[in-house]
């Protein structure tokens, strides 16, 4: 990880980038509460990470999934007062040129907008949320669309990911791997090189691409 160069990192949103996690608790707590389904369900679903749509389609019937996605979607839109950004994320992204990095998220577009805005985040140059793939992580479509529109090749870039799904898209993608772990402080999280907070690393930018140290 600390030996080579990449031509560009990719970043997920949730637990990455932005601490949402009491937003995402107190949104699907209110649906979950709505739509009766329980706690041990939601736990179940293995959710973080993965797109809403999809965790919704294990805990609800396939009349209810529509309507069901819509209401968490207001939920979660509407409830971003206490998204922040993450420690060491402004300095992570004050080292990157525009091009050299993008955000990959599970949100939909509009969740996506709202959080960034929320927690301050610079507007990426490159966006990739659910609305843009057919499948999400851990399929590896997002890192492979991201990938496309910053013009990189896959195998060059770095994803900084703190969720399993999106680590395991990002390495079916061919992307090296950074986790952090924010959301998942205990136990393994298989990836090339594993942090507590991006405050562990330094970002750098030289000629040949972005490069990654421990502080």
């Amino acid at each position: 990880m600390t030996s080579r160069a990449f031509a560009a990192v990719l970043f997920d949103l949730d637990g990455t980038l932005v601490d949402s996690s009491q937003a995402i608790l107190r949104s699907w707590t209110t649906w979950a509460v709505e739509a009766e389904v329980t706690a041990e369900q939601i736990a179940a679903a293995h959710g973080h990470g993965r797109p809403a749509a999809e965790i919704v389609a294990e805990l609800v019937g396939p009349d209810d999934v529509a309507r069901a996605i819509a209401r968490i979607d207001e939920l979660e839109t509407a409830d971003v007062a206490d998204v922040v950004l993450l420690p060491g994320v402004a300095e992570a992204l004050a080292a990157l040129p525009p091009q050299r990095w993008a955000v990959v998220t599970s949100c939909g577009a509009q969740l996506a907008a709202a959080r960034l805005r929320a927690g301050g985040v610079p507007q990426p140059s490159a966006l990739v949320t659910f609305d843009d793939v057919e499948r999400g992580k851990p399929d590896p479509a997002c890192f492979l669309l991201g990938a496309e529109r910053l013009g990189v090749d896959p195998a060059h870039c770095l994803v900084v990911e703190d969720a399993p799904a999106g680590l395991s898209a990002a390495r079916a993608a061919g992307c090296a791997t950074l986790a952090v772990r924010t959301t998942h402080p205990q136990g393994p999280l298989d990836a090339d090189l594993v942090v507590d907070r991006l405050t562990a690393v330094r970002l750098v930018t030289g000629p040949d691409g972005v490069r990654v140290s421990l502080v």
